[in-house]
């Protein structure tokens, strides 16, 4: 299997469930996305979490943690053959984490976290940096000069809403023309982390709005998004983690193509 990079001028997708479940459910999440991959100009990249650091609650369901997860996100790129992405939250979880990924994801909460970037960007791997929701496009600056400090010169910024009051985000449409040139980089959309609704849920976990995935999913590709960011579940309802701004399954890839036409049509 080829090292995966973030392509230059094709579209591409990050998706998977939210959090690393068993094997039964990671393979049936990621052998469907290994086929809408043949449809996909530059691919998809599998994603899943081993630990949820930033849950709403002390209570919620976090993941199987850094050992575990590892393993599993391993059988998911050899039972599938796609590559593999996975958060990281600690400095020291990069080395390990980059022996298993494909590539390391900096979560929204932690892109000024100077010492987490940096031990990003010396694993050598591609790192996506997802903007802070009380960021300025040009605020991520900083956060990719950070990264490329290291050895990655592969890097991605990911627009996944700004707060808007409480309880809120917003999607500014400017800010994947902006981010590309502050950063050098490609952005890319996170169409449902983007809906979600802090704090909003039942028992203050967080809600979301899944409707507006596709209609935002399609509004950015048309401003300049060069990927997406899709997290999926067969059932989202009874999903451990962010349930109510996931895609069904059964419904990511039509969106998928619709946002690949899109593309297409919006490049030529």
């Amino acid at each position: 299997m080829p090292p995966a990079r973030f392509p230059a001028h094709a579209f591409f997708v990050i998706a998977g469930p939210c959090v690393i479940e068993d094997d039964d459910l990671n393979f049936r999440v990621a052998d469907h996305l290994a086929r809408l991959a043949e449809r996909v100009p530059g691919g998809i990249i599998f994603k899943a979490s081993f630990d949820k650091a930033n849950r709403s609650n002390k209570g919620a369901a976090r993941g199987p943690g850094i050992d575990e997860g590892l393993a599993a996100l391993a059988r998911v790129r050899e039972h599938s053959g796609l590559p593999v992405l996975t958060d990281v939250h600690l400095a020291e979880q990069c080395a390990p984490a980059a022996q298993v990924a494909d590539v390391l994801q900096i979560p929204a909460f932690l892109c000024r976290q100077t010492d987490l970037l940096l031990a990003a960007g010396a694993t050598g791997k591609p790192v996506n940096v997802k903007k802070g929701q009380w960021m300025h496009p040009e605020g991520m600056r900083g956060a990719t000069d950070k990264v490329r400090a290291g050895s990655t010169t592969d890097i991605a910024v990911t627009e996944r809403g700004s707060f808007f009051g409480y309880g809120d985000l917003v999607v500014d449409m400017r800010s994947f023309v902006r981010m590309r040139a502050a950063c050098n980089a490609p952005v890319i959309f996170d169409g449902t982390h983007s809906v979600q609704q802090p704090g909003r849920g039942e028992g203050g976990a967080s809600g979301g709005a899944r409707e507006f995935i596709p209609p935002l999913t399609y509004a950015a590709v048309a401003a300049g998004a060069d990927g997406l960011f899709l997290e999926t579940h067969p059932d989202p309802a009874h999903a451990p983690s962010d349930g109510p701004n996931m895609l069904p399954l059964e419904e990511i890839g039509g969106v998928i193509d619709r946002a690949v036409e899109l593309w297409q049509l919006c490049r030529t």
